[in-house]
């Protein structure tokens, strides 16, 4: 069973060529203006944020683009807004709510399967690599949990920014969670969110074998293979992009075939007494064709070029569009054994292919625009399936996150 995931936050920045920076200055202030000292002003995805003043006052210095501000104090709702910087600077207002649940004591309905659904929750969303082993979610009680059962979906937000100490990369994220949700059936998992990277304190030593899994987790990553591909890099930064071209299943027969023949076996089998699939050779057969893909996707060896799948929008935008799925091999790195182990993750490949990190892009909005950072604009613009998909928020770092040590990767 293959696992999907839409894996992409909301934050949108775009860059330009100048390195000019400009003054995003404001106010931090209650609904009856009263300036409010100490909020904390974060720039979505980045590991950028100050502090307001005794006035209530900020000042940031940042690049030109469009940038995701997010504003917390106690004692009031966090408060997101988007703010673009062009050619000049710019001030603005917050004007923050009182949050009753943070003033009042916070009551927690009884759910005697919130544990449940709790972890399935840390599992595709914080994940089940060796880094997610070592994430711990600090505030779960501001997770609102609900389970449709009609839909067989699973719905989790918060109004409140959760944070998840991550000790295997050395960040604390604060992730301001809009929406996730995991459906049963399709088994496509999707989040988006605003979350902002802060560094764990730690001996030199963490910080450099922090450092060290911090690049493991970039390289080969989404972020790191749409900012290589806006720069026309990705062939040399170790990406190699082939098609697969999904065709009909010839081995399937068509659905109402499958449907009739399992009704007309079974109710011959119950006439005549119990089923026994294991006996009864004829249903079982059809049972798996019913079991079978609809489609199989056939490895077209031939390289995907850049320049024919990278199209400039502007001057900060870049758009890809294709048809059938993308199938995306990083050579630099082998897959992690813990990967490999997972029943339905791995993608099926050729065996001089075997170790590589193999992932798959589906299109589900065309074209799907991104940025030079390795942003995306739309978060529902795509599915995940293989190494992609089982790498989440624990192998995740901040957009504007440049590797060290002398390593020159999308620089």
């Amino acid at each position: 069973m293959k696992w999907f995931c839409v894996f992409f936050f909301l934050h949108i920045f775009i860059f330009t060529c100048t390195a000019q920076q400009f003054n995003l200055t404001g106010m931090v202030k209650d609904r009856h203006s009263e300036a409010l000292p100490g909020a904390g002003i974060y720039v979505s995805g980045y590991k950028m944020a100050t502090v307001s003043n005794p006035e209530g006052k900020f000042t940031m210095r940042l690049n030109p683009g469009n940038y995701d501000i997010l504003v917390q104090l106690i004692g009031y709702k966090p408060l997101r807004k988007n703010v673009i910087i062009a050619d000049q600077s710019i001030n603005t207002t917050f004007t923050l709510e009182e949050s009753v649940t943070q003033l009042a004591e916070v009551t927690i309905k009884p759910d005697p399967n919130r544990e449940h659904y709790l972890n399935i929750f840390k599992d595709f969303f914080i994940g089940t690599t060796p880094n997610a082993k070592k994430c711990r979610l600090i505030n779960p009680n501001v997770l609102i949990i609900d389970y449709e059962k009609e839909h067989s979906r699973l719905t989790v937000k918060t109004n409140q920014f959760l944070i998840i100490e991550n000790k295997a990369l050395g960040y604390q994220i604060k992730y301001l969670l809009n929406l996730f949700q995991f459906d049963y059936k399709s088994n496509i998992i999707y989040y988006e969110g605003f979350p902002y990277y802060d560094d764990l304190k730690g001996s030199s030593r963490q910080k450099r074998n922090w450092e060290k899994k911090r690049l493991i987790a970039y390289r080969g990553s989404p972020q790191h293979f749409f900012k290589s591909l806006y720069q026309k890099k990705a062939a040399t930064e170790g990406f190699m992009i082939n098609k697969l071209i999904l065709r009909s299943n010839p081995e399937k027969p068509s659905d109402s075939m499958i449907q009739a023949n399992i009704r007309r076996l079974s109710k011959k089998s119950i006439h005549s007494g119990t089923i026994d699939l294991n006996k009864d050779d004829s249903l079982n057969y059809w049972i798996r064709k019913k079991n079978l893909p609809a489609e199989i996707a056939i490895l077209n060896r031939a390289a995907v070029v850049e320049d024919t799948l990278v199209r400039k929008v502007n001057a900060n935008i870049r758009k890809i569009n294709f048809t059938d799925k993308l199938f995306i091999s990083y050579t630099k790195e082998k897959e992690d054994l813990s990967f490999s182990n997972a029943i339905g993750m791995s993608l099926s490949r050729p065996p001089d292919m075997k170790n590589h990190q193999a992932s798959s892009i589906t299109l589900q909005v065309s074209p799907l625009y991104f940025y030079e950072n390795g942003g995306i604009y739309n978060p529902r613009s795509m599915l995940f399936s293989g190494y992609w998909a089982w790498e989440k928020i624990a192998d995740s770092v901040p957009m504007d996150y440049m590797p060290l040590n002398g390593d020159n990767s999308t620089r």
